[in-house]
């Protein structure tokens, strides 16, 4: 129920007779719910100014049963549990009542479930990571400021690193013919949930309400109808959700149920930050609840996930998103430090829901040992099992941002390093169902600097890695145009604004007439080999095979039906040759198409490779 609807019922409630309606109830969440889903028990809340003091009955209600209802030390809530297994499309009302006295009535509607596709996104796919508030604005400056009046924090300035600048759902709708044109099918926008917080919000993992897209992007039926735009252009939506923790302006937590609703009873408790404690066979019991317990911040409540309410709460608002607005998959923030019973019970909800929903967790480990930890049915956890199925690979992204700066030998320097990296894949559930990256809106980008970002060669070694080793790529916005940035300023400087994104920018990189020259090599690299791994089976779901590095030359390839791509990378700063008939065993004809200079090369005897040369050998299906 919207804040709209909860308005114009109360003005027609006031119309009846029943006062003061307004200042008692102020969320009903979920907003709505629909029929026909797996899990048929319901919990509705009811948060208001002395709720928790009625008795609750369920008029006009046609096989919907009440199961249960819940009340908390805090008499400003109820909570409901329904079944509506045999319910059908309706609207019932729920009525609080005293005595015989009828306090507020509040009408809740069942609808029927849309006939819309709901796909999920895998290794075929490649997400592209945007923050909304950086990305684009679609309004104008009037427009704008009424968009963030009321909001406590109500204005925006560009100027400002860690202050809000005014990117919008308008601007991200508006941009994507350029995000089809580039080849990504997949959009992770960070939180575009309300953060109505004092400060420094505009990153959007404050969450204060679960079932609101924060106004100064837009409401929700313009986010619905952005999920709607993007599958029309053939472009999933990966939905960014945060359950470890909220904002501290939530009403949850300024007016909290009860104290066990949160960790340490809602008193701020710093984590340690240091979750291999979780895994970790030898750590003490003080450790792993700090790390796991702890608050990720002081302005970041942790919610007590063993908590029966929050559970049901937080994994009902992200099925409802789903429901509503159609998304594609989860990205869920800080997984370690959420309680790993109550995840997996979330995991197995989607699942059970939509079967072959992908969700994919931040797991910001710095070994593959304890990433490996994390992903569905790992030998490392048994007889736990997380079933979260796609895991972040943060020690491929070091690896990535570090060997092409590197003068590749053949043991332990460049290329041998990741050659070694990988073969330690054996570590992982299903090396495919990782999510792989250069950088993301917390780490340097992968141009830290000015200079670096001069190297186009450093770049296009570096995503042809990306885009054809194994796993889900996602590249970070920015990337395709030689955007770079360090943490050395702060975190803000990481998430500066796309250049063209507001109408007062000198210069549109939105456009090819607005780019640089180097701007351009950037993309039109970056689109040519997005668009060519679109649809790409050998690269999205095949085997790979690599070689150990030899004269420093790095050589691998994917395999799947019949189709076979091999990529060979030159490691050094000097030409070498490589001798084809090494590498026989992947390389199915004399003859194959270099997807890089788009050339036909033979594969007869030697071949040359000019310094940090890239080639990817496209060859005829077998």
């Amino acid at each position: 129920m919207s804040r709209f609807t909860l308005t114009m019922l109360f003005s027609l409630l006031s119309v009846l007779g029943i006062n003061a309606a307004d200042k008692m109830v102020e969320h009903v969440h979920p907003l709505c719910w629909w029929t026909g889903m797996r899990n048929t028990e319901l919990q509705i809340m009811l948060h208001g100014k002395g709720l928790g003091t009625c008795d609750v009955e369920l008029r006009n209600a046609e096989n919907v049963v009440l199961n249960s209802v819940c009340k908390f030390p805090n008499k400003n809530y109820i909570i409901l549990y329904v079944d509506i297994n045999n319910a059908q499309a309706q609207t019932f009302t729920i009525a609080l009542v005293n005595g015989k006295k009828t306090v507020v009535t509040i009408p809740y509607e069942l609808k029927n479930r849309e006939n819309r596709r709901l796909g999920s996104f895998d290794s075929s796919d490649v997400l592209y990571l945007l923050m909304p508030d950086r990305f684009a604005c679609g309004e104008d400056k009037a427009s704008k400021d009424k968009m963030y009046k009321g909001m406590r924090e109500d204005t925006w300035n560009r100027s400002v690193d860690m202050a809000r600048h005014g990117g919008d759902l308008a601007g991200m709708t508006q941009r994507l013919d350029y995000l089809s044109e580039l080849g990504i099918t997949a959009i992770w926008p960070t939180p575009l949930l309300e953060n109505n917080m004092d400060e420094q919000s505009y990153h959007g993992y404050a969450i204060t309400d679960y079932y609101s897209i924060d106004q100064r992007y837009g409401s929700n039926d313009d986010y619905r109808d952005f999920v709607a735009q993007s599958h029309a252009k053939g472009i999933k939506i990966i939905k960014d959700i945060v359950f470890n923790h909220c904002g501290l302006r939530n009403f949850l937590f300024e007016d909290r149920p009860a104290d066990d609703w949160f960790n340490f009873r809602g008193r701020f408790t710093q984590t340690t930050y240091k979750t291999g404690a979780v895994n970790d066979i030898h750590s003490s019991q003080t450790d792993r609840t700090l790390a796991t317990d702890g608050w990720f911040v002081k302005t970041m409540p942790d919610f007590n996930q063993r908590n029966k309410f929050v559970c049901d709460y937080l994994i009902q608002a992200s099925i409802w998103w789903v429901e509503y607005a159609g998304v594609d998959g989860f990205r869920q923030d800080t997984y370690p430090y959420n309680d790993f019973d109550f995840m997996r019970r979330w995991c197995e909800a989607l699942e059970c829901q939509y079967p072959g929903f992908n969700v994919v967790g931040e797991t910001w480990i710095n070994n593959n040992v304890g990433v490996s930890y994390w992903q569905k049915d790992s030998k490392l956890a048994y007889p736990k099992n997380s079933q979260l199925k796609t895991v972040m690979d943060f020690p491929l992204m070091s690896l990535l941002t570090s060997v092409v700066d590197e003068e590749t030998n053949d043991w332990d320097m460049g290329m041998a390093r990741l050659y070694e990296y990988l073969s330690q894949d054996i570590i992982y559930a299903d090396p495919n169902h990782l999510l792989t990256f250069l950088a993301n809106h917390d780490t340097d980008r992968f141009q830290p600097d000015k200079d670096k970002a001069q190297n186009l060669n450093r770049y296009m070694q570096a995503l042809t890695l990306l885009l054809t080793l194994r796993g889900t790529p996602q590249l970070y916005y920015g990337d395709e145009i030689g955007m770079y940035a360090n943490k050395s300023v702060n975190d803000g400087a990481l998430r500066q604004d796309f250049p063209g994104g507001w109408s007062e920018d000198a210069n549109n990189a939105f456009t090819n007439s607005g780019r640089t020259e180097l701007q351009r090599k950037y993309f039109d690299f970056t689109k040519r080999l997005l668009n060519w791994r679109k649809g790409n089976a050998a690269v999205a779901y095949g085997n790979l095979t690599h070689f150990a590095v030899h004269d420093g030359v790095y050589v691998y390839s994917r395999y799947y039906e019949g189709q076979t791509v091999t990529v060979m990378i030159n490691g050094t700063d000097k030409s070498t040759e490589v001798r084809c008939s090494t590498y026989d065993e992947v390389l199915p004809a004399r003859e194959a198409s270099d997807v890089i200079s788009g050339k036909s090369v033979r594969l007869d005897g030697n071949l040359r490779l000019s310094p940090r040369q890239v080639m990817v050998l496209e060859f005829a299906k077998q």
